[in-house]
């Protein structure tokens, strides 16, 4: 039964105190971990204003979210006089029953799915975040990672501020409630301003609903409209504009770098609380994370993925038989892939969708059991074939080299690997759950060493070139120059002093790391 945290609704005790005190831990051994996880995104963010029933819309967005964040999930709902929040351990619809949902009345509502830690300590972080301040009720939601975290978070204790839990997105909530600014809207944008990272952020007071990104754009956050004729527009944000979809939501734009959007009785009204900061938004977006049925940093996801599998192609084919992707997500650049080398595309690797987290292991250890409970070879299309997979990265490699062994295992003559992005070979922490440097099998090997690690016939990453190439939108959009690719080249848009002692972004330690933003001033 999935445990949940109610706050600010009548007659439900609020359990976060409690919380604090008693975690409760997991069971040794009760997991079996993914040896070579996907870089994951840590979460996804949905707004909802001026909607009859706000907490289903929000629900039916992030249930469109979900594989952003399968860990957690929360909705705050507002009705102009009551804030309310529950959020619980677990995915979207284990959560949100008919009768959780029927506990969150109000027209406007905020939402948030993401990866955590287990236990009730998560829990307690898990979000919407909910504080009373002088300046009132506020809840937040955010996709990112701030930078500094540290050394705002003291000052902050300093000042007398009292944090409820160890997330850095509770940082802005202390910030607004400490700013010197008169206007909530002046003490958020003045909030903003100090804050250093990757964040998209939606917040939520008892009558209004905001929403922001960084000045440098890293985390995607889209605005929508639900055409009422019979009276306001409701207007919807979310991390990705397949949450769209599901609501019969318009895209009507991206909120921009820098920018902070409000929504009241008034209207949609923006400011630029901060500018001059180049954009520098994750290209991993493209290459992985979103769902390809997405509009991401104003580009079609779809769209980028074919590129890229294209110029795969043209880069480094080799004579084969068949195009295998690695479900999913190497589906759309594989496609892109057999139409430009005019090999058959086949599903040769079929994915069991229904694989949890928590499964029990055979008594007899079985080799490569996680990867044979995720994925089955199609043994008649394989047998006696070259095959070309294509998957869309290597991050330790272990994955690779299990899939390959199946694939051989299944009869295939050669196997080859073309992956639809470069090496990565540094860790992110802005908002992306990455292992350490040390992990990483690219900043370790090189592409010959990492081949003969997988036992491929032969491995050929996609250009850097390449890759921005096919993310880029034009004179009118996005183009190549405005993307992050410190995961594939060690530069990042914030100056590290020890590159080799990053973090990865779920577990950041400001005391250890020392940082400072390019172009600050």
């Amino acid at each position: 039964m999935t445990r949940l945290l109610y706050q600010g609704l009548e007659g439900v005790a609020d359990l976060s105190e409690s919380l604090k005190r008693d975690p409760l831990i997991p069971e040794p051994g009760s997991l079996i971990p993914d040896e070579d996880p996907k870089l994951r995104e840590e979460c996804g963010v949905m707004a909802v204003y001026g909607h009859p029933d706000a907490a289903r819309q929000v629900y039916l967005g992030l249930y469109a979210l979900q594989h952003r964040g399968q860990e957690s999930a929360g909705i705050a709902t507002a009705n102009g006089h009551h804030l309310s929040n529950i959020k619980g351990m677990g995915l979207v619809s284990e959560i949100f029953t008919e009768d959780v949902l029927a506990k969150l009345p109000g027209d406007l509502a905020i939402g948030h799915t993401r990866y955590s830690t287990t236990g009730d300590s998560a829990l307690l972080n898990a979000q919407p975040i909910r504080v009373d301040s002088v300046k009132g009720l506020i809840a937040i939601a955010h996709n990112g990672n701030l930078v500094n975290l540290g050394n705002l978070r003291e000052k902050l204790e300093r000042a007398g501020a009292y944090f409820q839990t160890t997330s850095d997105s509770e940082i802005i909530v202390q910030l607004i409630a400490h700013s010197k600014a008169t206007s909530l809207v002046d003490a958020i944008a003045d909030s903003l301003g100090q804050v250093e990272g990757a964040f998209s952020i939606v917040m939520m007071t008892r009558d209004k609903v905001f929403a922001a990104r960084d000045p440098r754009g890293f985390r995607p956050l889209s605005m929508g409209r639900i055409k009422n004729p019979d009276g306001p527009d409701t207007i919807v944000f979310a991390s990705e504009t397949c949450a769209f979809d599901l609501l019969r939501a318009e895209y009507e734009r991206e909120v921009l770098p820098g920018e902070l959007v409000m929504v009241s009785a008034d209207g949609v009204t923006s400011r630029q609380y901060a500018s001059g900061f180049e954009q520098t938004s994750c290209v991993f977006e493209h290459v992985y994370f979103a769902r390809p049925d997405s509009r991401i940093f104003g580009r079609w996801v779809q769209e980028s993925r074919d590129q890229m599998g294209r110029q795969l192609a043209r880069e480094s084919h080799v004579p084969a038989d068949i195009i295998v992707p690695v479900p999913d997500s190497g589906v759309t650049a594989a496609l892109g892939y057999a139409e430009e080398a005019g090999v058959p595309f086949r599903f040769g690797l079929i994915r069991n969708h229904y694989v949890g987290r928590t499964f029990i292991e055979p008594e007899q250890r079985v080799r490569d059991f996680g990867v044979k409970l995720k994925l089955n070879p199609v043994r008649n299309l394989l047998e006696g074939k070259r095959v070309i997979l294509i998957d869309d990265s290597i991050i330790r490699g272990t994955t690779s080299r299990k899939i390959i062994r199946m694939v051989r295992g299944a009869g295939a003559k050669e196997v080859h690997l073309r992956i639809s992005c470069p090496p990565t070979i540094s860790p992110c922490f802005y908002g992306v759950d990455t292992p350490s440097k040390r992990d990483l099998i690219a900043a370790n090997k090189s592409v010959e060493e990492i081949r003969q690690y997988i036992e491929a016939d032969s491995l050929a990453y996609l250009s850097l070139h390449g890759l921005l190439q096919c993310c880029d939108d034009g004179p009118h959009g996005i183009q190549g120059s405005d993307y992050c690719t410190a995961c594939y080249t060690g530069n990042y848009p914030t100056q590290w002093v020890d590159v080799e002692e990053i973090l990865p972004a779920r577990y950041p330690k400001a005391d250890d790391v020392q940082l400072s933003l390019l172009g600050t001033t």
